[in-house]
């Protein structure tokens, strides 16, 4: 029997919007090179794809009746669903074309065997567009947690397609729960059934969690194999690589939406989580490099932490961390990353993540704050009791001194608690240029999501047209080129 490779492309609006275009233009060898994937997919017998998706791969396939190198095999059948997944994940005109190895199991049995029974696999990013609704799924969702802190693999999974609770595996803590931002369809909102801020992110699909999901997976493998290559920094790969940091770099780098919100105790949006999946955010704070705290000190239980006094200063204002925090019985542990945003820069986009990662014992309590360093007050916080993960987000944050401060509470079950941080304080700045035939507009790439606009008045009410001029990325900076006019022209950068 012979099939026939159905593809689900990764369509050229989605990938722009996602930052994948502008990955490929400007980092075309990040392809998820070497990096060893895993597609669980629902459907007995059928949930098998074709190894003509992606053939520079190693491909198995593994279910009850065993496990098979060759296809067509006895293990199983094709699936068109499988197939679209695996096309948008790995296929050739996929997110992340260089895998090196896919792992293709029948769901049921992967959660039986491999999840609930702790056996290892080979993948560091396992993609899963199913879900659980049977009774014991928080068994599932426990066991999914335990086994993502001992083996430090990366699940994405989908929401269900109704809005409705979060479900299994998609509502575990260590994951990374991935919904829809679609005109036409739905998915699973949050909070879980204990209180927690699900999903973690959207991607674009125009019915279904299922492919916006590998969309997600897809960009895990690519900054794995840019993690793994230290492009994170000079021996940094082996902490890079944690499935915290890049789950704290792929949520800081996500796009927010202009209804997007949150909340002090609720630390990522109801329905879109951090924001649109956006890989080249993510992968430019990646190479922001890593950025150790400038201080750190205890303070009594639940007392003030206000800013310390440090002189030393973050060098980067986009990057992440991973390091440990020891809090004790009588004491709160904080860590403070100091930070000057320039004043010539104007106002700044401020966006930080804190994950931290849910084993066996109870979860450790992290809160994430933003001081401004001179007049000590509170600026915004994200202190969840629930959640391992906290978000912070300010548009328009003043040029000034700040101090980012992650702090782990004292208790008496207290102890060391590793962490990732992502952050990202960007200006949005445009810069105007005039020479003998052109004006060129120029503004960072990142944060990504704006669009160049120009009106040529000010007058109320004011027509602002989106500048059709193609840009160009060099450098992490966009440049459009447009022709000279004897009239005026006021340009600005607009979220749609």
């Amino acid at each position: 029997m012979v099939m026939v490779s159905v593809v689900l492309p990764v369509f050229a609006d989605d990938a722009e919007t996602m930052g994948i275009t502008v990955m490929r233009r400007e980092r075309p060898a990040i392809v998820g090179a070497g990096i060893p994937v895993a597609q669980p997919e629902g459907g007995d017998p059928t949930w098998q794809m074709t190894p003509d998706l992606n053939p520079n791969a190693f491909f198995t396939w593994t279910s009850a009746l065993g496990m098979a190198t060759n296809f067509p095999n006895s293990v199983g059948s094709f699936s068109p669903h499988a197939q679209g997944v695996g096309g948008v994940f790995y296929g050739v005109g996929g997110v992340a074309p260089g895998v090196s190895r896919v792992d293709s199991y029948e769901a049921f049995f992967f959660v039986t065997n491999s999840i609930v029974l702790r056996r290892a696999i080979n993948a560091q990013v396992v993609n899963q567009s199913f879900i659980f609704l049977e009774a014991g799924a928080d068994a599932i969702t426990t066991a999914y947690d335990e086994y993502a802190a001992q083996y430090n693999v990366l699940f994405v999974s989908g929401m269900n397609n109704i809005p409705d609770t979060p479900p299994s595996p998609g509502d575990c803590y260590n994951g990374i729960g991935v919904g829809i931002i679609s005109a036409s369809g739905q998915t699973g909102i949050g909070p879980t059934s204990d209180g927690r801020a699900k999903p973690d992110l959207v991607a674009p699909h125009p019915c279904c969690s299922s492919f916006s999901t590998p969309y997600v997976a897809g960009g895990a493998a690519l900054l794995l194999q840019a993690a793994g290559a230290n492009d994170g920094g000079a021996n940094t790969a082996s902490i890079a690589t944690n499935s915290a940091t890049i789950k704290a770099l792929l949520l800081n780098g996500a796009v927010k939406m202009t209804n997007w919100t949150n909340g002090v105790q609720r630390p990522l949006d109801a329905r879109y989580g951090a924001g649109v999946f956006n890989i080249y955010n993510s992968d430019l704070q990646l190479r922001g490099g890593r950025r150790t705290a400038s201080a750190t000190n205890s303070v009594a239980l639940n007392a003030a932490h206000p800013p310390t006094g440090e002189t030393n200063t973050i060098a980067s204002l986009r990057g992440w961390d991973f390091s440990a925090i020891q809090s004790s019985f009588l004491n709160d542990r904080v860590a403070h990353y100091y930070f000057d945003l320039p004043t010539n820069h104007g106002r700044f986009s401020a966006t930080a993540t804190l994950v931290w990662k849910k084993g066996t014992g109870i979860l450790a309590n992290l809160d994430l704050f933003l001081y401004d360093a001179v007049s000590n007050m509170l600026v915004t916080n994200s202190v969840s009791t629930v959640d391992n993960v906290e978000h912070i987000f300010l548009p328009k944050l003043p040029a000034g001194r700040y101090d980012l401060q992650v702090l782990k509470h004292g208790s008496a079950l207290s102890g060391s608690e590793s962490y990732a941080l992502a952050f990202d304080f960007s200006s949005d700045r445009l810069s105007i240029a005039r020479t003998t035939a052109n004006v060129i507009v120029s503004w960072p790439a990142s944060p990504a999501g704006f669009t160049l606009q120009a009106a040529a008045s000010l007058e109320l009410p004011i027509a602002w047209q989106d500048v059709s001029a193609q840009s160009v990325l060099s450098n992490a900076m966009n440049t459009a080129v447009l022709p000279a006019s004897s009239s005026a022209q006021f340009f600005r950068l607009f979220r749609p």
